[in-house]
């Protein structure tokens, strides 16, 4: 199992200065090598090899442009793996075509491999006293030598690969790739609360529970919204590239990020709270691509984030042998009594909040009632039978 550790690293000057040239040279070889497919593809249409460009970089662009040489190799190979991973995915007609990076961006990163000890990590205090919070560590990045680092959290296994970020706001982070068995947690029980639970994912309400609970939407968004909107009509009056644009820019970026933090906090929590409680966890799985199209609802679906919470009930249920289940989007979860099995396709209307079963006469809450089909419908596919 491969488990990612985020971290804040804090590079001297020189160390940002090749950085920065790194983030340059791994986008001018996608966007070389962006160039170089869509002439081949005019002519020959044929997809891209990663081995032949790989070949190509070593042995003709690094003598073209020496400056290459300079950053590490591994990183501008990896962009090479990322960028036919990409044309792979529009083949496949999962993504769209590859586009070229813009230098003005303020979004940078690139991986490297761990190959003979040369990603190391010093977790500093917090090794040797686990009681502390967070402390300040080192990182020994290729290229980059040992650089100061945020410590949060420690960990044991194999190092795989390290992807240096650097966000809009003018933060470094790393993110390490570790290779372990299993995440121990000594809080986690064996034998959890629950055995079964589904539950309905909403706007108003965020979730709704096959045991009746329900959990308001946090609304993350919405309390920053006003603060956001002022930062942003003071951006649009900046002049593009004056130091009071690139100071409101930041100012707004670090808003941005601190709601995504709010929101990812609030995510983590209650997913494991739920992983924490219940052995089967079953979930609808939602198209939120598919959602968004109405733009009346675009906003406070993206703000709620139903995929990324799906997403971490999805691994933290592997993590901790739970078992995780995906009820199709086909299912009608809204529309079947809960009690008979009656199914009334006037609950397509989304209006029709509460409604009773013309045929057993019990009266559903919408959201609770799709929970509790949804659990009888991801126990039949797990071949679980038990009363519901």
């Amino acid at each position: 199992m491969i488990v990612t550790y985020r971290y804040r690293i804090y590079p001297t000057k020189e160390q940002e200065r090749k950085l920065k040239k790194t983030f340059g040279c791994v986008r001018f070889v996608w966007n070389y090598f962006l160039a170089r497919q869509n002439e081949i593809y005019k002519t020959q249409k044929v997809s891209p090899n990663t081995y032949e460009w790989i070949r190509h970089l070593q042995k003709h662009l690094k003598k073209e442009y020496p400056w290459l040489k300079e950053v590490d190799k591994f990183a501008l190979e990896n962009q090479i793996k990322r960028l036919v991973e990409a044309f792979e995915k529009f083949f496949n007609k999962q993504a769209k075509y590859p586009k070229f990076k813009r230098k003005k961006s303020n979004y940078f990163s690139y991986t490297t491999n761990f190959t003979n000890g040369n990603i190391e990590i010093d977790f500093g205090e917090l090794a040797t006293d686990p009681k502390k919070k967070r402390c300040w560590g080192r990182i020994k990045l290729p290229k980059l030598g040992w650089v100061k680092a945020r410590i949060h959290r420690i960990f044991e296994g194999k190092i795989k690969t390290a992807t240096v970020k650097l966000l809009p706001n003018g933060y470094f982070y790393v993110s390490i790739a570790v290779e372990q068995d299993v995440v121990d947690n000594p809080n986690m029980p064996k034998t959890p609360a629950n055995f079964a639970i589904a539950f309905d994912l909403g706007v108003k309400e965020f979730v709704v529970d096959s045991n009746g609970r329900h959990i308001e939407n946090p609304k993350i968004l919405s309390k920053y919204e006003k603060r956001i909107k002022k930062l942003q009509r003071e951006l649009s009056r900046k002049k593009v590239g004056s130091r009071n644009f690139e100071k409101t820019r930041l100012k707004l970026a670090k808003l941005y990020e601190k709601v995504a933090n709010i929101r990812l906090d609030y995510l983590h929590k209650l997913s494991s709270q739920i992983v924490h409680e219940n052995q089967v966890i079953i979930c609808e799985d939602l198209k939120t691509k598919n959602l968004v199209r109405n733009h009346n609802f675009a906003k406070s679906i993206l703000d709620v984030s139903w995929s990324k919470f799906v997403e971490m009930l999805e691994y933290k249920s592997e993590w901790y042998g739970r078992t995780f289940m995906r009820v199709p989007s086909n299912f009608p979860s809204s529309q079947i009594c809960s009690n008979c099995g009656y199914r009334n396709e006037q609950v397509k209307d989304l209006k029709i909040r509460v409604w009773q079963c013309p045929v057993c006469g019990m009266v559903h809450d919408r959201e609770e009632n799709a929970a509790k089909n949804l659990l009888k419908e991801g126990l039949s596919r797990l071949g679980i039978t038990i009363s519901v």
